[in-house]
């Protein structure tokens, strides 16, 4: 199994992130450079083991039945736990006579019938031979990867009007699990004023009457005395977009935000199950699993997981737990990962089939400083970050910083300053440099070692400015840095030699830099069998949101803009809990797929642009998935599909196949329909697709299948072959889902 990484807001490659908090006392929200993080994948000092015998997820006499849970308390339920704890004890047994220092350190039998085993020297080889165990492999190591313009995005604010509810209760009752680094129960976005007693559970230092649930999850913690406490920023980030309370005031770097802070479901319920307590920065496999089932058994209805880690082969245990739970009746949100652009980047547990997968795009607003330039009548924002900036407004000529290459013809392009810079060439100017190839500090650092009074990075992804991170080296600069948006680079080189002035006063910003997809947002298809990943993109970039309030001085409350797709996850997570809530008010109760699907092939098309320049339309579906997410279309959703995308896996060139696939289609209206399938255009030439079985009568809340039929030329053209599946009540389309084909 694989190490996860938190996808943390931090930033990767070309990841994005937003200004440090107002009286921070420190912050990894801004990325440092455009190089990924490394750590270790797994932890060859430990063990999952899968054990014979199917968990109470899935066994046919204890799984739920659609939209329902699993009854603890029955007896069939009970015989049944008995029964695989004599398998567990059976292993132990194995163990004292076989693998004498091997330890088991953790039991799962909901999403997993599996042990977790410190392995103490003893070789996976060895424990593979017990005759209870089923799979055997090393514990992943995971890592933490509006008005209010998010929620508009996604038009959240007119889907809870549409459920039937109001911002005043939408998502009420539903429980979220935040499988992160904790939650802040002292924020204002978790303040529990006006909600009833609930039973809390856990450490009740860390909960409230909003958020119920407070338990810690790592393997040294009686040792260290870890607990459920926020320490790190990120949980508490991802927590507030999920659930944050509505209309609740923020304010960034002193400017006061224009409008309320509200969660997707502001008023669902959390549960702070803390995989990263302290300053851990990586979780075993062990941790996130307990975590898993600790929630499950507490009765939450969806857990967000913004994590992830390295993904080879086509599934590791951890993603069998996410695909199990989701048949038990909790959907579970994860992020595809921040290891993008490129395909094969997608992660795990992301890369499980039933996990909710969420890819990153742009939300179009920052904080920054004001840029005005003699002669130019506009002004541009530029993003603070963990620099220096300046305490009263600044002026200085623009020296614009160029390195020519090639030579038929010589081109002239943007620095990246990432080598030092001829000693006084940039004495008391504003210098001008580009993103990429070094870290900031790298790079500002030497612009100021050659004079530099203040310095401006331009973006190298399309988009808005993101706030800067510094890379912890000492001797940092000390000099103002701000970061550009790539759209004004060719304005401020042309400006080159001119009066430049940086303003001191901060000011909220608001662009048209919206649906662009972020460049480390991670892609399918997947390992082996090529599935399409991630399943649907959400606001990802620049999202406002609560962090603890340890990290803002005292009697200011905290937040910040964060980037990453741990930022897309919960706007998934909080939808999640939107759509089953409508689904109850309206007298339903949707399974987890449904829920699942109402939300993925229901998503808007056509509006994703590339990262590169911001312009172009994306329709690899391995990068979009379905499209953007639309929580309006998903509580009207009237049919799901099952599963939300159609994979023929690879196909060998020249092979000439044809192979078919059943999809489930099944009614979420109570009230039954009849609706036309039909396969749209495709990319690529030599494969065709075909649908039996249309048009499609469903039966009030039955389900039907349909035949889809692949057949690949023997002269198919290499590569990804793509299609629409579309299903439509008379002219109007009321699903959508991607069929895919792989000719290698």
């Amino acid at each position: 199994m694989r190490r996860i990484r938190l996808i943390l807001a931090l930033a990767v490659v070309v990841a994005l992130a937003g200004a440090a908090p107002v009286g921070a006392l420190s912050s990894k929200a801004s990325p440092s450079s455009d190089a990924p993080a490394a750590g270790a994948t797994v932890d060859t000092g430990s063990a999952i083991v899968q054990l014979a015998g199917d968990p109470l997820s899935t066994y046919v006499r204890t799984k739920p039945a659609p939209g329902k849970k699993i009854d603890f308390n029955s007896n069939t339920v009970r015989a049944y736990r008995a029964q695989l704890n004599k398998v567990r004890n059976d292993f132990r047994a194995w163990l004292r006579a076989n693998a004498p220092a091997a330890r088991v350190t953790g039991e799962f039998d909901i999403s997993l019938n599996a042990v977790a085993v410190r392995l103490n020297g003893t070789s996976l080889d060895l424990i593979r031979r017990a005759p209870q165990v089923v799979r055997a492999e090393y514990q992943g190591l995971y890592y933490p990867t509006a008005d209010d313009p998010d929620l508009g995005i996604i038009q959240a604010i007119d889907a809870w009007t549409a459920a039937g509810g109001s911002p005043a209760n939408a998502g009420e009752g539903i429980k979220v699990a935040i499988v992160d680094t904790g939650i802040d129960n002292t924020h204002p976005c978790f303040s529990d004023s006006g909600y009833p007693a609930q039973a809390q559970l856990g450490d009740h230092q860390f909960t409230n009457n909003k958020v119920i649930v407070a338990r810690v999850f790592n393997n040294k913690t009686p040792s260290r005395g870890y607990t459920a406490e926020a320490i790190q920023e990120h949980g508490t980030h991802v927590a507030g977009t999920v659930a944050c309370n509505y209309n609740t005031p923020a304010t960034v770097n002193g400017v006061t935000i224009p409008y309320g802070i509200s969660g997707v479901a502001p008023r669902a319920l959390l549960g702070n199950y803390n995989v990263f307590p302290g300053e851990v920065q990586s979780a075993r496999s062990e941790d996130i699993l307990n975590a898993l089932e600790a929630a499950y058994a507490d009765g939450m209805d969806v857990a967000n997981m913004s994590l992830g880690g390295g993904a080879s082969g086509i599934q590791d245990l951890l993603t069998m737990a996410v695909d199990d739970l989701d048949q038990a009746n909790m959907v579970v949100a994860v992020a595809a990962g921040n290891s993008g652009p490129g395909h094969f980047t997608v992660e795990s547990p992301g890369s499980a089939a039933r996990a909710l997968t969420a890819g990153a795009s742009t939300v179009p607003h920052f904080v920054g400083a004001p840029l005005n330039i003699d002669g130019d009548s506009n002004t541009y924002g530029i993003a603070a970050g963990e620099f220096e900036t300046v305490p009263s407004d600044l002026t200085k000529l623009l020296e614009v910083v160029t390195v020519t290459s090639g030579s038929n013809p010589p081109v002239t392009s943007l620095s990246t300053a990432c080598s030092a810079l001829a000693p006084g060439s940039l004495t008391d100017t504003t210098a001008l440099i580009s993103r990429g190839g070094c870290t900031f500090s790298t790079k500002i650092r030497n612009a100021q070692n050659a004079g530099a009074a203040a310095v401006i990075v331009v973006n190298n992804v399309a988009g808005d400015p993101v706030s800067m991170g510094q890379d912890g080296t000492p001797n940092q600069p000390t000099v103002p840095a701000y970061m550009a948006g790539l759209g004004d680079r060719t304005a401020l080189m042309a400006a080159d030699g001119q009066s430049a002035t940086i303003g001191a006063t901060m000011t909220y910003f608001t662009t048209s830099n919206v649906d662009i997809m972020a460049g480390f947002s991670s892609q399918g298809p997947t390992d082996v069998d090529f599935r399409v990943k991630p399943d649907v993109v959400a606001p990802g970039v620049n999202v406002l949101s609560s962090i603890p309030q340890s990290f803002c001085e005292a009697g200011v409350d905290c937040f910040a803009f964060f980037q990453g797709t741990s930022m897309a996850t919960p706007h998934l997570a909080g939808s999640a809990a939107v759509v089953k809530w409508a689904s109850q008010l309206a007298g339903q109760n949707w399974s987890a797929a449904q829920i699942r699907s109402a939300i993925v092939n229901t998503a808007d098309q056509g509006v994703l642009k590339d990262y590169k320049q911001g312009t172009t339309i994306v329709t690899d579906p391995n990068i979009i998935g379905a499209g953007r997410e639309n929580l309006l279309s998903a509580v009207g959703a009237k049919v799901a599909l099952d599963p939300v995308s159609v994979s023929f896996g690879a196909v060998p060139s020249g092979s000439g196949q044809t192979r078919t696939f059943t999809l489930t289609l099944s009614d979420l209206t109570g009230s039954g329909g009849t609706y036309g399938v039909s396969i749209g255009s495709l990319t690529g030439t030599g494969v065709t697709y075909s649908v039996s079985s249309a048009p499609v009568t469903l039966d009030p809340g039955a389900s039907a299948t349909v035949t889809i039929t692949m057949s690949a030329a023997k002269g198919a053209e290499s590569g990804g072959h793509s299609a629409t599946l579309r299903v439509m009540s008379g002219s109007s389309e009321v699903a959508h889902a991607v069929v895919y084909t792989l000719i290698k």
